[in-house]
């Protein structure tokens, strides 16, 4: 049996893992009896640890919220996994600052066997860096709690084309596709994405939302940014599994979707045929063109330069010779 130190801890650390826990189901997780049980409850309280109780039989315990932040017990994986994620938001633009000083906490409370693998983790990888819309925590924490309160959101927008505008919408959800945040929100008489990098200075929550019936915003984000805003968009059958081609096609760039086992259904945009027909071809799969009809033209054009390319090739540089096996 553990001491009562470290049992307390585990106590601490298994009401973290659920919003309730049975107290017959806690004493046997800390294989002690439920008097023991009480009396571990009774000393995180008189610790400052808000654990409520609730009667009868099938009573049970549940770490409420409270004044005092309990201890973050995490086991060697969730803090390798936590650090890792503060290591990899560093690079995300608008959050860099914030994340590095978390994580600089983090590693200061590690055990000396997690400080090392934080440390090799933190010197081995490496962030592509690469032009990126700033994005305000603020603004992203603001936008989230209107989501989930439900209340409306007012504030300046600044157009693809630089002109702003005031927006009130009703939020529904943020999604984070690459490495911008979009909201998905009912503006007006329709749902719409905005992108949260073109919102300038901090929205004003409003008054309370309606109920409605929302779209699955990773979807409609994903119509959004591949498909809607471009002149031309395709539906392409590929004779291979959505698994494969979609760690080929990232899903800022397509939809893809599951036909059966074997096929699946691409969606892409694009304002120039060409564009298309190339990304095409880069597939290395089998498809089939299903919209639209000037797609296909546009195949049979670019089948044809290459091919020319190929012909005129062969014709002016020479066959590569492979030197003769030593005798």
């Amino acid at each position: 049996m553990l001491d009562t130190s470290a049992r307390l801890l585990r106590l601490l650390s298994i009401l973290q893992g659920r919003p309730e826990w049975p107290g017959a189901e806690l004493a046997e997780r800390l294989q002690v009896t439920v008097r023991t049980l009480r009396r571990d409850v009774a000393r995180l309280r008189e610790l400052g640890y808000p654990v409520e109780a609730s009667p009868g039989v099938a009573g049970g315990y549940r770490l409420g919220a409270g004044s005092v932040l309990p201890p973050l017990l995490l086991d060697d994986d969730e803090a390798v996994a936590v650090v890792l994620s503060l290591r990899t938001s560093t690079s995300m633009t608008g959050i860099a600052e914030t994340s590095l000083r978390a994580l600089a906490k983090l590693e200061r409370i590690l055990p000396a066997r997690l400080r090392e693998r934080a440390a090799a983790l933190r010197q081995a990888t490496v962030p592509l860096g690469g032009p990126a819309p700033t994005v305000d925590p603020e603004v992203l924490a603001v936008i989230a709690e209107a989501c989930h309160s439900r209340h409306r959101l007012t504030f300046e927008y600044r157009r693809h084309d630089g002109r702003r505008s005031t927006r009130d919408v009703e939020p529904h959800r943020l999604v984070h596709a690459g490495r911008r945040w979009y909201l998905v929100a009912y503006a007006g008489d329709d749902w719409r994405t905005f992108r949260v990098d073109r919102i300038a200075g901090r929205p004003a929550p409003g008054p309370r939302c309606p109920p409605r019936d929302a779209p699955d915003a990773a979807a409609f984000v994903a119509d959004s940014i591949t498909t809607s805003v471009y002149r031309h968009r395709a539906r392409v059958l590929v004779h291979a599994p959505a698994a494969a081609v979609a760690e080929l096609v990232p899903a800022t760039i397509a939809v893809v979707e599951a036909v059966d086992r074997d096929r699946c259904l691409l969606t892409a945009g694009a304002d120039s045929l060409t564009f298309l027909a190339t990304r095409l071809a880069l597939l290395d799969h089998d498809f089939t063109v299903l919209e639209p009809p000037e797609l296909i033209t546009e195949l049979r054009v670019l089948a044809e330069r290459l091919l020319q390319a190929h012909r005129r090739s062969s014709a002016t540089v020479p066959p590569l010779r492979h030197p003769a096996p030593p005798g």
